[in-house]
């Protein structure tokens, strides 16, 4: 079956990602929570709330194609050129890459901004979770 041959959604960009980026986004991960472990309750419930509105790859690169296809739209009402429908397509169809495969062309460029993952960031947070104090 197709669906069997796509990776898993959770490990998907992760997979695409250049092993020494992972490595530096879980290594900043794993220090963001290091530097919780003295800190009051509070001080955790207020990262937790941070990483709650944090922006994770999907939502970057949603907004990303977005912004590109609204103003490719703009530039064929002016213009009224064919290449920018043409443009939309390829953008449409790297959205769609990435959702199958979990790569597009911004990712690499999103990653290196240290831009995680739902899972990347939901890693954080349970760590700290576990850190508030009963």
């Amino acid at each position: 079956m197709f669906r069997d041959k796509l990776p898993a959604t959770s490990k998907r960009v992760r997979l695409h990602t250049k092993d020494e980026i992972n490595k530096k986004i879980q290594e900043r991960t794993h220090t963001n929570i290091d530097n919780y472990r003295n800190k009051s309750n509070e001080e955790i419930i207020s990262r937790i709330k941070e990483l709650n509105k944090e922006w994770d790859t999907e939502r970057a690169l949603e907004t990303n194609a977005s912004i590109v296809i609204l103003i490719s739209v703009v530039f064929y009402f002016i213009t009224r050129s064919n290449g920018w429908i043409i443009f939309i397509g390829v953008i449409s169809g790297f959205l769609l890459q990435h959702a199958l495969q979990g790569w597009c062309p911004p990712l690499p460029i999103f990653r290196r901004l240290g831009i995680r993952t739902t899972t990347e960031i939901d890693e954080e947070k349970y760590r700290l979770k576990e850190l508030i104090k009963k």
